[in-house]
Formats: C-alpha cells, sequence, structure tokens
C-alpha cells in the first residue's frame, strides 16, 4: 500500500544504482524524488565506440520482477540478442537505462543537488534553482565522476583554472577521443580504461602509446563447454566472472563487511584490478606499444607540449615529450570531491580511507543517510563497483527504508486516531 503521508525518499544520482533503488522504493511503495541527470556519466563521460567490461547478463539494472533486463529492451526494441559473452556497445547501455528509467523511474528531475544539510529535523537539500526541500531519508547513488583520480605528478602539469587546452586530462573527461588525431597521445595506466583508451586513440588515428606502472594483461576468452567427465564438475556462475576465486565476491557481498577493515581495503584495490577485456586484445597488442614497468615522476608542459620525466624500477630516468597525456588512472572515494555536503555532517559520517562505513542496509552512522554504488566499496566489497551490484544494494536499502517509513506512518496514524487521542487526554 503506497505511504502517502511520509516525505518523500529522495535519490542522488540517476545512473544504474540511483534507478534501481528508486525503482524498488516504488514498488514498496515509497514515495521517492530522483535528482540528476539519466545515466549522464555513461552519456557524457564514457568515449564513444567504447564497450562494457561486463557481459550483457551481468550489465542488467536490478528491477524487483527482473522483467527490465538488457536482454528485454533488446527484444521489445526489435534489436538481436546479444550472445552470453558478447561485448555491449555503451550506446546501447545508455538507450537501455533511459529505457529503464521511463518504464520504471518517470519523473526524474535533472536537476542538481548543491547543498546536503542534516540536523533534528532531518535533511535539508538545496537545488541548484534555489528550491529546499526536507526530507527524512537520503540515499547517495552519485557515480564515480567526481571521483576520477589523478596522480599529483600528473596534477603539477594542469593549469589553474578552466583550459579546454589542458595538455593532461582524465579519461572520464573525453567524450569523443577522435579530436586527438594525429597527435602524439601517452596513456598512463594498465587497466581496461587504459587499453581500450588506446585502443580507440589509434583507430581515430593518434599516435599512442601506453605506459603501465605494472603489467599490461588481458583476460582469457570464454572456454567452451566442457566434455566427458568434466562436464559433471560444477561450475561457477558469477557476474564478475567465471572463477571460483571471484565468486564470492559476487554472490556474499553481505558477508564482506565482516573482514579486517585492512583485508577489505585490499580485497577493493586488487580484486578486478587492472584487467584489459580478453576481446580488446586484439586491437592492442602487436598495434600499440605498451610500455611496462614505468613510472611517472614529473610532468610539466613545454609550450605546447607535455615533458614527462619516467623511471623504471632500475631506477634509470628517462624523459618523453608528447602533445596529451591521458590518466586512466581510475577513481578514489573522497567524499568531499562531492561539493555539496555541508561539513558538520561530513564530520558525523564514520569513515574507513574515504569509504563511509555502512551498515548491513547500507545505511552510514547518520541515521537515514545511505550510499550505494562505489561509494559502498568499503562495506561491500568490489561487486560495488559493476551494474551487477544493483540488485544486492537496492534490495537491502529498499527493504530497510520501507521498513522505516511504514512504521513512521503508522505511528503517524495511531497519533491521529480517537483512541490515540482519548489516551493522552487520560493519561
Amino acid at each position: 500500500m503506497p505511504i502517502s503521508d511520509s516525505r518523500p525518499v529522495v535519490v542522488i544520482g540517476a545512473g544504474p544504482y540511483g534507478l534501481s533503488v528508486a525503482a524498488h522504493l516504488r514498488a514498496r511503495g515509497v514515495p521517492v524524488r530522483v535528482f540528476g541527470e539519466v545515466m549522464t556519466t555513461w552519456r557524457d563521460h564514457m568515449p564513444t565506440g567504447m564497450f562494457l567490461k561486463s557481459t550483457p547478463v551481468a550489465s542488467s539494472i536490478s528491477d524487483p520482477a527482473a522483467d527490465f533486463t538488457v536482454a528485454a529492451f533488446c527484444a521489445r526494441s526489435g534489436l538481436p540478442p546479444l550472445g552470453d559473452d558478447e561485448p555491449l556497445p555503451v550506446d546501447l547501455f545508455i538507450r537501455y537505462g533511459q529505457w529503464f528509467a521511463e518504464q520504471l523511474v518517470p519523473g526524474i528531475e535533472p536537476r542538481q543537488v548543491c547543498r546536503l544539510e542534516h540536523d533534528r529535523r532531518g535533511f535539508q537539500l538545496t537545488l541548484d534553482d534555489r528550491e529546499e526541500l526536507e526530507t527524512d531519508t537520503v540515499v547517495m547513488a552519485s557515480g564515480v565522476i567526481d571521483f576520477a583520480y589523478l596522480p599529483a605528478e600528473l596534477a603539477e602539469a594542469v593549469p589553474a583554472g578552466p583550459s579546454p587546452a589542458a595538455a593532461v586530462s582524465h579519461s572520464s573527461q573525453h567524450h569523443d577521443l577522435s579530436g586527438f588525431a594525429d597527435q602524439d597521445v601517452a596513456v598512463i595506466g594498465a587497466g581496461q580504461s587504459a587499453l581500450e583508451s588506446a585502443a580507440l586513440l589509434h583507430e581515430a588515428g593518434a599516435k599512442v602509446q601506453v605506459l603501465a606502472r605494472g603489467q599490461a594483461r588481458f583476460g582469457s576468452p570464454p572456454k567452451p563447454p566442457a566434455r566427458g567427465p568434466m562436464q559433471l564438475l560444477p561450475r561457477p556462475h558469477s557476474p564478475l566472472g567465471p572463477t571460483w576465486r571471484i565468486y564470492p565476491f559476487s554472490h556474499a557481498a553481505g558477508l564482506f563487511r565482516y573482514l579486517p577493515a585492512q583485508t577489505r581495503l585490499k580485497l577493493v584495490k586488487r580484486v578486478l584490478g587492472p584487467l584489459g577485456a580478453w576481446w580488446l586484445r586484439d586491437r592492442v597488442e602487436g598495434r600499440i606499444p605498451v610500455r611496462q614497468g614505468l613510472s611517472v615522476r614529473q610532468a610539466r608542459q613545454d609550450g605546447g607540449k607535455v615533458l614527462l620525466t619516467l623511471e623504471s624500477p632500475a631506477g634509470q630516468p628517462a624523459e618523453l615529450e608528447v602533445d596529451h597525456v591521458l590518466a586512466a588512472t581510475g577513481y578514489r572515494v573522497d567524499l568531499e570531491k562531492l561539493g555539496f555536503i555541508e561539513p558538520d555532517l561530513q564530520d558525523s559520517i564514520q569513515m574507513l580511507a574515504g569509504f563511509p562505513c555502512l551498515s548491513a542496509s547500507s545505511e552510514s552512522s547518520v541515521p537515514g543517510l545511505f550510499f550505494a554504488g562505489l561509494m559502498a566499496a568499503g562495506t561491500f566489497g568490489p561487486v560495488m563497483r559493476f551494474v551487477c551490484g544493483t540488485p544486492f544494494a537496492s534490495r537491502r536499502i529498499s527493504a530497510a527504508v520501507a521498513g522505516r517509513t511504514g512504521r513512521a506512518a503508522a505511528r503517524e496514524e495511531q497519533a491521529g486516531s480517537p483512541s490515540a487521542d482519548f489516551s493522552r487526554s487520560h493519561s
């Protein structure tokens, strides 16, 4: 039954996690307001031509009935079905997310939250059009873009203030890499983002090389079905990868929070670390120089170029001059970078190395403030970095919020009943 007397829950963010949480809450009858541009991270901050690293079946946004999947979108849109191991194009994923929003979360408000405060009355939000509102519950699902990480040695070469011609940038700053045609570009990193960006740059006509501190590796192609006695052995079915080593991280996320804090941090960093997708190998190997075992010690602009000082494990320095440096150096959670959480509220959130510490229902130390997606990875593990983490997060958050909202509504109804008035008048 809809809980109409409660203040709407506010979901900040309209990417996969925000959409999924909102869909689950609405299915439980909880009123919700969602703020943000639908799929903006994928639409504006991922390069044209990229593919998701996760398989189509592992890239569906969770809804309560599991009816609104990538496969369902393809079928209803007249698109050919994707194979189990076929790469999912980002443009198709964006259209799928927009369709999911239209079907299950209509009325998303494409406005930004500029300030989030908290006191005994609840949460107060100020929007970019100066509207102010109050709520008892906020779900933070604002994605990863605010957490783009640029190493200090590269950040030194970025001029202060807005500079569209900056010669050092993060991979999330580019939607179209074709503008780098005929330029010398150094890509920093060894993971999927670095290797795929390098492939796209090469295919756009740039002269590109990859600089990796560690080893650049690619995953193995899918194995054919086992035959003979081997087919009797159980095979792991995990959206994060077909290995038993990965299985617990996708199927036992609720137990991850019981590990020691430092163990959790190490696993979030190392599990599913830098690795290119198997289907990317042919677009990189033999086509793009990948220089491994190199660290960037300094970057500085020299005229219209960037001069990089590199260091090998042997300690031998070298210099490299390029037109542009593209840092595919990932994301690091730091709530201060969101820019809208009021300092007193931020100080009230218990943290672990930048991650908020969360309960089993993904609630922070501030009652009513929940976190989903990458910001929850410090508690629930690396599955929170992927779309396949939306079922776990959405079910837990929606159950906790609906239970609390339902109890509050029941108390309000009881307080307004004649018997309640009679009891109070004779107490």
